[in-house]
């Protein structure tokens, strides 16, 4: 029988949680988005970059995204 690190259990953890409050993102979903946004490539940039900031001051992740 195959075992888990502590780290790989921890992710899991981690993906559970965030699948449990909607923080994961289906293809269904993303439809929803581009479809509420017109299909406009500006606008769910925007509102993309805008969760983005939003998730990372809400400290939901700790992946850093570095400007070029």
């Amino acid at each position: 029988m195959k075992q888990i690190t502590n780290k790989e259990y921890e992710a899991y953890q981690q993906y559970q949680s965030d699948r449990l409050h909607g923080r994961i993102l289906t293809p269904d979903g993303l439809r929803v988005i581009c479809a509420g946004l017109d299909n406009d490539p500006e606008k769910i940039g925007k509102h993309m970059l805008e969760m983005l900031v939003k998730f990372r001051n809400e400290g939901l992740f700790d992946i850093v995204v570095e400007d070029e």
